[in-house]
């Protein structure tokens, strides 16, 4: 087990992102690794399998590649699938499930293949375990194959995560609108927020919603591993070393480093519906961060700064607002007006996509629509179907009460810029799910609202 091709799937615009954070884990040399599309595929040992699916913030799973070869029909699937030694990796007391996922396969039906693939694990183990074959369980298996087709080829993998890694195990409270941990580890990671040396500057989310993109930050922040509060499919096959596991998780606890007691917080979350505000409170206690976070209620379009970034050098602002597929947008611009129809964004999709979808359910913050308080807010009733001018007040705002502060915006509407009559200084391709997606950096120049404000109107 110590020279494993392994491949971590991400979603499409994050492989640069998780090329140097699988370095970093694994203290590996670059050319150990190869950027894909839709993830990175590394050569290395079970035992930095494990520390990857720890400590990975940016990775989907952690994928160990058994077989790849060519195929022309389901029985050639059948013949690979059988030729894998998988006593190697767990007994036929555990129960399995296939997926199967595929890019212009040529074949019929992808679920009579993933039958297949099934019945030759289950015909192996009859062979090599005296008639005894492990049970199929589709909801909670010990062990999960995936085999990825394209035209010709067939991968077979065995997946060491369980459960999708950004599940990490603190979540409970959550709202109706899609935002991953580990796209808000992404966003993270493109703003630079934690590449530059010295003290950090102030980070705010003006619709922090359940407080996603600030516990990912305080957790990255106080050098917390990201699944240090789940437990992972690799702790029940074969080649796993409990002894081995809890120096890894021991070490890990012993890196953390939290900040004294009576520190002020820099990193600030605030949302326009404070039953949201609760939900993030009581996830970010359940991360180990509450005191790193300081949560408050109040509207986008009205919320001063949290703090004054004149003495730090600038801050930095993160956010996910909500839009179309997601949750219609308005802040008290909104108010007195009915919904109506969300903006639909354009969708495709990656390799590795269709199985994201698969197996990852939505979680971030929602509407509520009980709380009107005698207007509406950020995450009640829209102004317009593309959400127009709430971007633009909301940049209005912004320009007139952030000198100083860089804004880092994940959204699928290209033209958001021109709608803000903002200009960027930088658009990085994400994807939401199956939303492409831009996330926007707006640069707010200190005074120079103001210094525009101050010239006679012609």
């Amino acid at each position: 087990m110590n020279q494993l091709q392994l491949f971590l799937p991400c979603a499409a615009g994050v492989e640069d992102y998780l090329a140097p954070e699988v370095l970093r884990i694994t203290g590996l040399p670059p050319g150990c690794i190869t950027k894909q599309r839709g993830g990175v595929a590394v050569r290395t040992s079970f035992s930095q399998a494990m520390l990857l699916n720890l400590y990975s913030r940016l990775a989907q799973r952690v994928l160990v590649l058994l077989s790849y070869t060519e195929y022309r029909s389901e029985q050639d699937l059948y013949r690979a699938a059988s030729e894998v030694t998988w006593e190697r990796w767990f007994t036929p007391r555990e129960s399995i499930k296939v997926e199967i996922t595929a890019q212009h396969s040529p074949l019929n039906s992808l679920n009579f293949a993933a039958l297949k693939i099934k019945d030759a694990v289950c015909d192996r183990f009859r062979t090599v375990a005296s008639g005894v074959r492990p049970d199929v369980n589709t909801q909670w298996p010990d062990a999960r194959i995936y085999a990825h087709l394209t035209t010709d080829s067939c991968s077979l993998y065995i997946d060491t995560s369980g459960e999708p890694l950004f599940k990490r195990g603190w979540r409970e409270d959550k709202g109706d609108a899609p935002l991953k941990e580990t796209l808000a580890a992404a966003m993270i990671a493109a703003s630079g927020w934690l590449d530059g040396e010295g003290d950090l500057q102030p980070l705010y989310d003006p619709c922090c919603g359940s407080g996603t993109i600030l516990i990912e930050a305080a957790q990255m922040a106080c050098n917390m591993p990201a699944g240090g509060q789940r437990r992972f499919a690799f702790e029940k096959y074969l080649p796993f070393r409990k002894a081995d596991w809890d120096a890894m998780k021991m070490e890990a606890s012993d890196a953390v480093a939290m900040p004294d007691v009576g520190q002020k917080p820099i990193i600030f979350g605030s949302d326009v519906a404070h039953r949201m505000v609760d939900f993030a409170q009581r996830n970010a206690e359940r991360a180990g961060v509450a005191g790193v976070i300081e949560f408050r209620g109040g509207d986008a379009l009205q919320r001063l700064p949290p703090v004054d970034v004149s003495q730090t050098g600038g801050g930095v602002m993160i956010l996910n607002p909500p839009y179309g597929e997601r949750i219609e947008v308005a802040g008290v611009a909104g108010a007195g007006r009915m919904p109506r129809k969300p903006l639909h964004a354009k969708s495709t999709a990656s390799p590795y996509s269709e199985r994201a979808r698969s197996y990852e359910d939505d979680s971030d913050s929602a509407v509520d629509s009980g709380e009107q308080q005698g207007r509406f807010g950020a995450r009640e009733l829209p102004q317009m179907d593309n959400g127009g001018d709430f971007f633009s007040q909301l940049a209005t705002h912004w320009k007139k009460n952030y000198p100083g502060w860089t804004a880092w915006m994940l959204t699928p509407d290209l033209k958001l810029p021109g709608k803000m009559r903002l200009k960027e200084s930088r658009r990085v391709p994400m994807w939401n799910g199956p939303i492409e997606c831009r996330l926007f950096r707006f640069d707010m120049v200190t005074g120079s609202a103001r210094e525009r404000s101050a010239k006679p109107a012609p």
